[in-house]
């Protein structure tokens, strides 16, 4: 009996070489993200790791982070997005419309231009789900449509300021509900308990979760990454987060944007593994005519994936105005790039069926780091894009190339 268990545990244990081999791709990524950040630490003199800094990291890729969460599940699907950078543009600019000429509230504007937001990606998604007009033409149309409306909106010019109840939303920071801890600002180096405290708890149950995990692989006969391989994992995972969580603490502590992108990082990890929906969008972009033949209705996820990128775009828009305090006709120019390349970079495939929301979430901070740390170093634009265009041609390639050697 005991030899039995004792070959079935053996059954499913790998090599640290093996299992690292296996899933090069995805540990390969999170290197890759901790180089590039080492690296500009050190040749920026200590700057990117400064806790203001992080929290303008935060600030200034938070969009491209929410809207990589649409984009996944949009490539995964099988198709692409081009108009998004122009529906941040006009969700921004009817948001300032209300705000700022309609002086309405931003209780009713922030749901009212979600909204817009899921029409728009409406209107796109119907086109490409039910009259088969290819995802490339349509969103091409949408991109030159949106901004154009988008110059109407604003008569070409930026309006703003925005009511501060509606700054908060990019600006704003959560409270600090353990503000009693800090005796006197001026000279306690944590300044926001809250943010420590939360980090903290969401270490734990990283860990917890973990251990689960391996566990239930256990007792169902699954497959488990290596133990040293997951304690190494874990321990690195916890030291990066807690140091990250203790800069922002010393700083003004968590950004209102940081717990948005948190949670819905959560809320798509959970649909994209856990939920039928989620399933059933790889299956469709793996295969759409068998996953049509087996009885799933391709037309409506395909339609469902458009209005909920339609609906993200809306939120980054918001997000970006509040940011600039204005709406401008340029806004949201070239995003959508770096959305679609924070997807590829973390693995999706352009073909559809692959790719994950933490790769997505990864590939969009690899490329938040890049603008960040060469902004920091002081190259000028034309740099910035020559060497986020490489990164993203290594990636794919990197990709391609272990799919043919696999």
């Amino acid at each position: 009996m005991v030899s039995e268990n004792s070959t079935a545990t053996n059954k499913n244990q790998v090599s640290v070489g093996e299992y690292f081999k296996k899933n090069i791709r995805e540990y390969g990524l999170l290197i890759a993200l901790v180089v590039i950040m080492l690296f500009f630490q050190a040749i920026t003199g200590g700057v990117l790791f400064r806790p203001v800094n992080l929290t303008n990291l935060v600030l200034q890729n938070s969009f491209i982070v929410i809207m990589a969460l649409g984009m996944l599940l949009i490539i995964v699907a099988g198709h692409i997005d081009l108009s998004v950078g122009s529906i941040v543009a006009f969700i921004g600019a009817m948001s300032a419309i209300m705000l700022v000429k309609w002086q309405m509230s931003p209780i009713i504007v922030v749901p009212l231009c979600l909204i817009i937001g899921g029409l728009v990606g409406a209107a796109q998604g119907y086109f490409v789900a039910y009259q088969k007009i290819p995802a490339f033409i349509v969103t091409l149309a949408g991109m030159l449509v949106f901004r154009g409306l988008t110059y109407l909106v604003l008569s070409n010019r930026p309006i703003g300021p925005f009511p501060k109840d509606f700054q908060v939303l990019s600006t704003g920071f959560v409270p600090d509900l353990f503000g009693f801890l800090v005796a006197d600002p001026s000279t306690s180096l944590v300044k926001n308990w809250l943010a420590l405290l939360v980090v903290l708890a969401g270490v734990a149950f990283m860990i917890y979760s973990g251990f689960s995990k391996r566990a239930a692989n256990n007792q169902h006969g699954s497959q488990n990454e290596p133990f040293t391989f997951f304690v190494v994992q874990m321990g690195v995972t916890a030291i990066v987060a807690i140091s990250l969580g203790f800069q922002l603490s010393t700083y003004r502590g968590l950004p209102n944007v940081l717990v948005i992108m948190g949670l819905l990082i959560a809320l798509y990890a959970f649909l994209t593994t856990r939920s039928t929906i989620g399933r059933r969008i790889y299956a469709m972009g793996g295969n759409e005519k068998a996953a049509k033949l087996s009885g799933i209705n391709t037309e409506r996820l395909t339609f469902l994936t458009f209005v909920n990128m339609g609906a993200l775009a809306g939120l980054a828009g918001m997000i970006i105005a509040a940011r600039l305090n204005s709406a401008t006709p340029k806004a949201g120019v070239g995003i959508e790039l770096d959305v679609i390349a924070a997807c590829f970079i973390g693995g999706a495939s352009a073909s559809g069926g692959v790719g994950k929301i933490t790769g997505a979430v990864v590939g969009a901070f690899i490329m938040g780091v890049l603008n960040n740390g060469m902004s920091i170093m002081g190259l000028s634009i034309d740099y910035q894009q020559l060497v986020k265009g490489l990164v993203l041609l290594a990636a794919v390639y990197f990709d391609v190339y272990n799919k043919r050697k696999g």
